[in-house]
């Protein structure tokens, strides 16, 4: 069987001595979860903040009040400022955050169900993904998850 994603995003993290924290809103630690499966992962994984409601991203992660009233949750300028917070929070090489609307119900007019924000950072750099992503609520977190291994990998490598 190949490398799963979180093994090849393990690897490639050992191999340079870096590490890793998340910030989760609607994955709810799924992407730690999928971290923490891999052997060996407290060589990288630092640890993940589930922050589900405004005030958690507030509190937890340093998530700017003005930020989550003028663009909301579910926005790009929100899921930067969440990657940030997981860096200093945990004192990361790298990090993950993600916030978006798994359904069935939250979705507002100009954000529906399945638009999920994805950003991974290296310190200096953020990078955000706006997704829409089809289906259930399980499988909307199922393609984040995916999506944000895949673009720390990239990330991590050097390919983004």
């Amino acid at each position: 069987m190949p490398p799963s994603e979180a093994e090849r995003l393990a690897g490639s993290l050992m191999s340079r001595g870096t590490t890793l924290a998340c910030a989760e809103s609607c994955t709810g630690g799924l992407i730690g979860a999928a971290l923490t499966d891999v052997p060996g992962a407290s060589e990288f994984f630092l640890g993940s903040a589930v922050t589900y409601s405004n005030d958690a991203k507030e509190k937890v992660l340093g998530v700017s009040h003005d930020t989550l009233m003028s663009h909301g949750a579910v926005s790009e300028e929100t899921v930067r400022e969440m990657a940030r917070g997981a860096t200093e929070l945990y004192g990361a090489d790298h990090a993950i955050a993600v916030t978006g609307i798994a359904g069935p119900g939250g979705a507002t007019p100009g954000k529906p169900v399945g638009l999920v924000y994805v950003a991974v950072t290296d310190g200096p750099r953020i990078v955000v993904s706006r997704n829409l992503f089809e289906g259930d609520r399980a499988s909307v977190r199922r393609q984040t998850v995916s999506t944000a291994l895949t673009m720390m990998l990239e990330m991590s490598e050097g390919r983004l």
